[in-house]
């Protein structure tokens, strides 16, 4: 079967001319085929913010939204 070599640029612009319904079934495609690494990431994260909070001395589980936000915005500035 003959192969078609395309850049990145060209893709997007013939992604960009599909019907609605057409480049939603491939976000769906995209979303799928990374979804694994989103969720690796994301629990990566979850286990990291409540290291953090335990060595300050905090328990992430017990500590309100608000609390989670202020920490957040605390570790994110420390120097």
């Amino acid at each position: 079967m003959p192969s078609l070599t395309l850049s990145n640029e060209q893709v997007v612009e013939l992604v960009k001319q599909l019907p609605q319904e057409q480049k939603v079934e491939i976000f769906r495609f995209l979303l799928l085929s990374q979804w694994q690494q989103w969720q690796d990431l994301s629990s990566y994260g979850a286990d990291k913010v409540k290291l953090a909070a335990k060595e300050r001395g905090y328990d992430w589980e017990k500590m309100t939204e608000e609390e989670r936000e202020e920490f957040i915005d605390l570790v994110v500035h420390e120097k």
